[in-house]
């Protein structure tokens, strides 16, 4: 398929080289530097691409949505930290009729690792003694905290259970990304932890969003194309 790539940092480089690998074709490649350019000029790159794939910075993923929606392109969004404009974005993309993917990880580990807790914190809701509790840590270069991952795992235990629970993040050093939800109780604690050990897992969930994505209309979560591939 035809990909155009939003983003050349690291991610950018890693999607490139394993779509190269698979066969595919980096029709457009849009740098970082350009963040600040138009959603017109932008979409005037992308016009050839089945579809493409977003991981830059917050503060341009309206602009990407925008371009995307101007080309008729349907866009993977790899970016993380856009919460407060959420809502908007989505709402914008189905009044276009376009088409979108997001997540806050595009690991297939961590999109199985969801549904493992979401399962555990169901489990655990039918024990008040037991007490939940969400610990991520990341590098020093992560800006986002609480990461979005560990929004989405907050989300996940508190539609099961009602209490309030802690929600603590660590940025140092070069730590990688690791995730833990743990349940503790008078006798016992049970701890599940998700740890990425490269940025691969990322880079080859957002391909198989964007095969998945290509030529369908809507908004989806990147659970939904996990959800369709289990069923």
């Amino acid at each position: 398929m035809k990909i155009a790539l939003i983003g050349h940092g690291a991610m950018g480089r890693l999607i490139e080289t394993l779509a190269v690998e698979a066969g595919d074709e980096i029709v457009a490649i849009i740098e970082e530097r350009h963040e600040n350019s138009s959603s017109e000029s932008v979409a005037a790159e992308l016009n050839s691409a089945d579809a493409a794939i977003d991981f830059t910075i917050a503060t341009a993923v309206r602009r990407n949505v925008e371009a995307c929606l101007l080309a008729g392109v349907p866009l993977v969004e790899g970016t993380t930290g856009w919460n407060e404009q959420k809502q908007e974005i989505l709402d914008l993309v189905k009044e276009k009729d376009g088409a979108l993917v997001f997540g806050a990880n595009f690991s297939i580990g961590v999109n199985v690792f969801y549904r493992i807790v979401d399962h555990a914190s169901d489990l655990f809701s039918k024990f008040r003694d037991y007490e939940a509790f969400i610990e991520e840590r990341h590098h020093s270069r992560k800006k986002d905290a609480p990461s979005g991952t560990a929004l989405k795992l907050k989300d996940i235990v508190a539609a099961h259970i009602k209490n309030d629970f802690s929600v603590s993040s660590t940025r140092a050093g070069n730590i990688p990304g690791t995730h833990t939800v743990g349940f503790d109780g008078p006798a016992d604690q049970v701890m599940l932890t998700h740890t990425a050990r490269s940025r691969e897992g990322f880079a080859s969930g957002a391909l198989l969003a964007a095969r998945w994505i290509a030529g369908k209309k809507g908004v989806f979560e990147f659970t939904d194309v996990i959800q369709e591939i289990l069923k």
